[in-house]
């Protein structure tokens, strides 16, 4: 009887043993094992980063790091540790916080309105692990340039502006092909052949967009004012457009924060390859990074006969249109006058 006893309360207590131990475990692996605020936050982990290097950036958020040591071990993620971002959500547990830092989100990219490669540049390296000096080095090597038909002038018109999603430790050479790929899938048969009725490759027909995007930011508008574009391409008149002119001097002085609202006479006989009013045909690339719309403008213009066009000074942000340069001269008086009213000297 004693015998039997003495094993009873053995196995009780060896039991109890086990359901306490268990129950420890079981906290400690389900446990909510967070220490920020915020809803859900994101970590980075660097390309060829060690299970050290990620301890540095978890510490911060996790409560109790032996807690998420122990299960990270049990799940062999130090031996196999992934670059990218990863999402933590509050109060994830211990199993949870290793799952998510094995499932890699990728980046929403979106970007326009850039008005050179380096500004690009610079976005995109804010947003991903590559920075702009890669991403430049690799946008502007001599043989991907010559293979896909670029020059270092030209190149931005590959960029096409839109959403994207990449992983944030994308490299910049896969950022690249990436791009050259959207480029290849936004110029499709029908794109070219429209282009080519407009006597324009797809690059320039690119250049032309990102005159007639910053001329306008009216979508409704944008086809006449390619027309009036082609008008005088096909006459061999210079362009004249006042945006390659600001582009000119923002490129001489080095210096794309500044903001002009006025040309004068000096600036237009400035030598500038960008400059459209001494140099007959396009500039060597893209002013701009032009939207959608302002390509489809050039591919799809609004047939016309007029070479001429200035602001408008009854419809803001809409342009007057003149098939002669005497009525021209009317209209670009009236606004002078305007502008000058408001003092406006730069």
């Amino acid at each position: 009887m004693k015998l039997k006893k003495i094993i009873t309360i053995v196995a009780v207590a060896v039991i109890s043993v086990l359901m306490i131990y268990g129950f420890i475990l079981i906290s400690r692996i389900f446990s909510a094992n967070t220490k920020f605020e915020e809803k859900e936050l994101y970590v980075y982990v660097p390309t060829d980063a060690t299970y050290a290097d990620v301890k540095k950036i978890l510490e911060p958020y996790i409560k109790n790091f032996d807690n998420f040591e122990m299960v990270a071990n049990k799940r062999s993620y130090p031996e196999n540790v992934k670059s990218g971002r990863f999402l933590l959500k509050k109060d994830m547990n211990n199993i949870d916080l290793v799952r998510a830092m094995r499932s890699n989100v990728p980046v929403k990219l979106a970007f326009n309105n850039q008005e050179r490669l380096e500004n690009f540049a610079g976005r995109i390296g804010s947003q991903i692990e590559a920075d702009s000096l890669s991403l430049l080095k690799a946008i502007k090597d001599s043989t991907f340039l010559k293979e896909n038909g670029f020059n270092e002038k030209n190149v931005f018109a590959m960029f096409i502006p839109n959403t994207y999603e990449v992983y944030w430790n994308t490299s910049a050479v896969k950022f690249r092909d990436k791009m050259i790929k959207e480029y290849h899938n936004f110029w499709t048969a029908e794109r070219i052949e429209k282009a080519k009725k407009q006597g324009l490759t797809p690059v320039q027909a690119t250049i032309l967009a990102s005159i007639v995007h910053k001329e306008s930011v009216k979508k409704d508008e944008r086809p006449r004012i390619a027309g009036v574009y082609l008008n005088r391409l096909r006459l061999e008149m210079p362009l004249q457009a006042d945006p390659t002119v600001i582009y000119a001097l923002k490129l001489r002085d080095n210096n794309f924060d500044q903001v002009i609202k006025r040309v004068f006479y000096n600036d237009l006989i400035m030598r500038s390859p960008y400059n459209t009013y001494v140099n007959i045909g396009l500039p060597p690339g893209p002013i701009a990074m032009p939207d959608i719309t302002a390509v489809e403008a050039v591919l799809n213009p609004e047939k016309h006969d007029y070479i001429y066009f200035c602001a408008s000074t009854d419809r803001f942000g809409y342009h007057e249109f003149a098939s002669s340069y005497e009525q021209h001269t009317i209209n670009a008086k009236k606004y002078s006058d305007w502008i000058a009213s408001q003092g406006v000297t730069r």
